[in-house]
């Protein structure tokens, strides 16, 4: 059974994912947080082996979180989950250590295998963000 926390600032989001995400048998979500301070506290607590994070939230940004995340959790995998793709929030999210960098617009079934290929050590990419990071 694969840890799995989730991190974003809207509650709708979080529950839409925490629903879609617990109907699949093998990921048990064992928490959420709504800041990147948030996140950092619970993710230390929980250990999840994956975490979705948000790059845009109050009281500390999914880069800053996924960069202290991993200083102290480094089994840790962070796919951030975002609407944002400019250059610069990808390679910010990178530099800090994120697994992966995908669109809210992701499909269930692309979530799913990315969260599968992050908690086994690969790098998760949407299409949009790997064609950005190659041109």
């Amino acid at each position: 059974m694969l840890r799995l926390m989730i991190v974003d600032d809207h509650p709708v989001v979080r529950e839409g994912l925490r629903g879609m995400l617990e109907a699949a048998p093998e990921i048990t979500v064992v928490g959420e947080a709504a800041s990147g301070d948030e996140a950092v506290a619970r993710a230390v607590r929980l250990r999840p082996e994956v975490i979705l994070m948000d790059l845009r939230m109050p009281n500390g940004d999914g880069v800053s979180a996924t960069s202290r995340i991993l200083a102290a959790l480094p089994q840790s995998r962070v796919i951030v989950l975002t609407t944002y793709e400019t250059d610069q929030d990808i390679l910010r999210a990178v530099e800090a250590g994120a697994a992966g960098y995908l669109l809210k617009d992701t499909s269930r079934a692309d979530l799913l295998a990315a969260i599968a290929s992050a908690a086994r050590g690969e790098t998760v990419l949407s299409q949009s963000v790997a064609t950005r990071l190659v041109v």
